[in-house]
């Protein structure tokens, strides 16, 4: 099935149903679908064609729904990026993935002209909230969303595509600072969805509530699951307000809440006695692992909710979940894999190890991705072969055991990127921001464990300048970087550890 067609065929099954919650505004499935094909007629009628990429970097918003899923109709790919990301990333990505079309904000236009005006493959860009016709940029013309909603029919039949052609990029951290962007086709994407509406009992009268950014592939998996299944999707722009999401919960009878472990964490916190949320059926988490105090805490407060830990990579969207019956038992495992797929664990000469045995977790499945954009060496370092030419094999780089029963338990990264939030960050990536702070001499950054987070970013400066504070750094760090991206933690030596090569040896620092 292709992506677009998760919303196609919820229409045709429930025209009337209400598919999109978003503040005051209820969008059923009829008018959702009739909106993005007016998207999809645009981006044609503008020049984008089959295969061409769209960078959508609206937050979240009916807006950025409708752009993803009017690009797929158009028969192009689209990759949801952070809207706080900064003009430099922004550029390699434009650059990197040949993006012919943008979709932003009025009020992002001025930040990012410089950006656009550089660009050469851009050829149009659609303008979100603004009434009065786009401004463009540079030779960028400019289309708004206003025109795209009175100016186009909608689009009658999308371009005749293959399963196997690219349905999305998301652009993930690399270990030489530069983002990776991942290819996932639409049979990718189509697998990944159902096995995971398959272990979580998903069904038309689901309703999920979704505050994660839908840049992050965990938050934007929710709208395509939700429609894929017809369900109902309650969309919120962050947890900033928790008061208010669990008013909304309330309201809304939300049936399922994905969240991280900095959401659970909040909720924690809170007197939960004020509100009725006997409607919620499962909760999910992943990006870190829970800490188990918080499991047992969060079964106790949602004792009617099925709680799911899962694990999963970019590259594969999701790996292993923890059947809930089984968290008292095992409560530390992350699960045994997701349906459909084979997981193991391998040692250092690609042998498969026995239960107990640490070694890099491999994963097969019709779930992993193509492989990652005009890097064809990473590519061939992290991907391999499935038995079939519609499966590939992931090496995810992470150190796992296996217990006798099957279950999988996490125990560290092979490699130095750290995994923070959801979010995967380079080390080199924050140490080119810290160097551009002139007194700064070397610099070197690591994760450390972090109960919420599960792991922070600290950074360890050398300056010869003495009154230099971490204060000082982390305000640097805010105006170049985005906000996962930004130290924790900040700690000043005197001279930091070094291989025989004169390079910095992270893994010594600590």
């Amino acid at each position: 099935m292709f992506v677009h067609e998760f919303l196609e065929n919820s229409k045709q099954k429930h025209p009337k149903k209400t598919a999109l919650i978003w503040g005051d505004q209820r969008l059923s499935y009829q008018e959702l679908d009739e909106v993005a094909a007016r998207f999809a007629s645009a981006l044609i009628e503008n020049g984008i064609q089959q295969g061409d990429r769209v960078v959508i970097v609206t937050p979240n918003s009916v807006e950025t729904i409708v752009a993803l899923f009017g690009v797929l109709k158009a028969g192009g790919v689209f990759l949801v990026v952070h809207h706080s990301i900064k003009e430099k990333k922004l550029s390699y990505i434009l650059n990197d993935c040949g993006a012919r079309a943008i979709v932003l904000f009025q009020n992002q236009v001025p930040a990012f002209r410089n950006v656009l005006e550089t660009c050469g493959s851009l050829h149009c860009m659609i303008v979100c909230g603004d009434e009065e016709g786009g401004q463009p940029a540079g030779h960028i013309p400019a289309v708004s969303w206003s025109a795209v909603q009175k100016n186009y029919s909608p689009l009658a039949k999308s371009p005749s595509l293959s399963e196997q052609d690219l349905a999305c990029l998301v652009y993930t951290s690399g270990s030489t600072g530069e983002p990776k962007g991942v290819m996932e086709s639409h049979a990718c994407m189509d697998f990944a969805s159902g096995s995971i509406i398959r272990y979580l009992e998903n069904t038309a009268d689901d309703i999920v509530l979704n505050c994660l950014p839908l840049s992050f592939d965990y938050g934007l998996y929710q709208p395509l699951m939700v429609f894929k299944f017809g369900g109902t999707l309650v969309l919120e722009r962050s947890f900033m307000f928790p008061a208010a999401i669990l008013r909304k919960m309330e309201k809304e009878r939300v049936t399922g809440f994905p969240g991280v472990p900095t959401i659970f964490s909040l909720l924690l916190q809170m007197d939960l006695g004020a509100y009725d949320l006997t409607s919620l059926r499962y909760i999910t988490n992943t990006a870190a692992a829970l800490p188990v105090s918080h499991i047992e805490r969060l079964c106790a407060k949602f004792p009617q909710a099925s709680l799911y830990s899962m694990y999963g990579q970019t590259e594969c969207k999701r790996v292993l979940y923890l059947p809930p019956h089984e968290l008292k038992k095992r409560p530390g495992s992350v699960g045994i894999a997701i349906p459909g797929t084979e997981v193991w664990v391998q040692g250092p000469d690609g042998e498969r190890l026995l239960p107990g045995s640490i070694g890099q977790l491999v994963v097969r499945g019709r779930h992993v991705m193509k492989g990652y954009l005009n890097k064809p060496k990473e590519t061939a370092s992290t991907f391999g072969p499935g038995r079939s030419p519609e499966e590939g094999v992931l090496f995810t780089g992470d150190l796992f055991r296996q217990d006798e029963e099957g279950f999988f338990y996490f125990i560290s990264r092979v490699d130095d990127i750290i995994k923070t939030r959801g979010e995967k960050v380079a080390p080199k990536e924050v140490e080119n921001v810290l160097y551009l702070l002139p007194c700064v001499l070397e610099a070197a950054v690591v994760g450390v464990p972090d109960e919420l987070e599960g792991e922070a970013i600290k950074a360890y400066i050398v300056s010869c300048d003495p009154d230099l504070s971490a204060k000082e750094v982390i305000n640097h760090c805010k105006k170049h970087l985005e906000s996962f991206m930004i130290p924790k933690l900040v700690e000043f030596r005197d001279t930091l550890p070094k291989g025989s090569t004169g390079k910095i040896a992270r893994r010594d620092i600590v």
